[in-house]
């Protein structure tokens, strides 16, 4: 199916630059993005649906790399059918797990927490609850695990591994089972700060997830409890790549801080925007919007730099092709604008102001998902169908 969008207002390429297209028109096909140029270049007849933005922006769908997945589109932290679906609604087009440890009654021997994280993989292969591509099965680091298990859950699929709800007695014991996760391939992630649920540990602190050599330090302003200052600072000065990711349910405050002194040294490169949902902070499908808008009303971060911590950035990190407007890239796409009211002459303008984008449309895989979101309101510019 081809799809044309045109006529597009301020756009945003989802790099570190927030570099707008190379024209105010894109065609997707096949699930791909495959051209950009002028709206004048764009014939109607050549395309199944052409959208007319009428001015409205154009940004890379937001890719939340903190969600708690179990099976299907059910929470049950939260007894919560179609969350997913409607996470969609919020600007959320793609999902990363946080592991599978909120699945009731999950196993925590090595057996167990390996058949888990193969069997919410393959759950989610085919799936796109709504239109959103999930990327679930993640192992939870236990006792017991060692190389060879690391080697056969990469040889299955499995390609994430998460620390920090295991039944260690201390953070530093993590090190050397995360370390053989680390040299099979996989991705680890890491609980950052306070325990959030029974039987975690009652802290991780920076230390810990340096030496652990992890690849993302989850909510790394707190989940829900945040680190000491002296801490955000040690993992955002001698953390090397560690990505630094930011939570919704997190402590704002602490985001402010660790917005700071990634100004101050540069470290762009390395912030993820997520949401940390759901858990005990509950379903929050505009909880990526919620938590840019009040980081650059803030003066946190530029709309800009926001951007590209919830897209380009994530996919860099998490070594997927998406989170970039690009030919090639996978169609996952936002048509965004100021919505009715807010002093904002734009997305960006808006979130300037504090307020969340109104959605205008979703593409995921090159396919419309809607032209009008049921959780925002209304754009100051609504997309027609040509």
């Amino acid at each position: 199916m081809s799809v044309a969008i045109v006529n597009i207002g301020r756009s945003h390429r989802g790099d570190l630059a927030g570099t707008p297209l190379e024209g105010d028109a894109l065609v997707c096909a096949d699930g791909a993005i495959a051209w950009v140029g002028s709206s004048a270049d764009v014939a109607r007849g050549d395309h199944e649906r052409v959208l007319d933005a009428g001015g409205a922006g154009v940004v890379p769908g937001l890719i939340d790399s903190h969600v708690h997945i179990t099976f299907g589109d059910y929470t049950p932290r939260q007894q919560t059918v179609g969350y997913l679906e409607s996470y969609l609604h919020g600007g959320t087009t793609r999902a990363i797990t946080a592991s599978e440890v909120h699945t009731p009654g999950r196993p925590s021997d090595p057996a167990g927490v390996k058949a888990l994280a193969v069997a919410a993989q393959r759950c989610f292969a085919g799936f796109r609850p709504g239109g959103v591509t999930v990327h679930a099965g993640s192992v939870i680091l236990e006792p017991g695990l060692e190389r060879a298990d690391f080697d056969e859950l990469r040889a299955q699929g499995v390609w994430l591994a998460k620390a920090g709800f295991g039944a260690f007695d201390g953070p530093l014991d993590y090190v050397p089972v995360a370390q053989a996760a680390r040299a099979a391939g996989l991705l680890v992630t890491c609980h950052t700060g306070g325990g959030s649920i029974p039987g975690s540990l009652d802290r991780i602190d920076a230390g810990a997830v340096i030496a652990m050599g992890a690849h993302v330090s989850f909510h790394v302003n707190g989940g829900p409890t945040a680190m000491s200052p002296e801490d955000n600072e040690k993992i955002v000065v001698e953390g090397g790549e560690v990505a630094l990711q930011l939570a919704m349910a997190g402590n704002l405050r602490s985001a402010l801080d660790i917005c700071r002194l990634v100004r101050e040294h540069d470290r762009y490169d390395r912030l993820l925007i997520s949401t940390d949902t759901p858990t005990g902070t509950g379903v929050v499908p505009l909880g990526m919007f919620h938590l840019i808008a009040e980081l650059v009303s803030l003066e946190g971060l530029s709309a800009e730099a926001a951007i590209a911590a919830a897209t380009g950035s994530v996919g860099r990190v998490y070594g997927l092709d998406a989170g970039l407007l690009e030919v090639g890239r996978p169609a996952d796409l936002l048509v965004l604008d100021a919505p009715l009211g807010s002093m904002g002459d734009d997305w960006a303008g808006a979130l300037r102001v504090g307020d969340v984008p109104a959605l205008c449309a979703a593409l995921t895989g090159g396919e419309v998902r809607f032209t009008k979101s049921r959780n925002t309101p209304a754009p100051k510019r609504p997309v027609r169908e040509l």
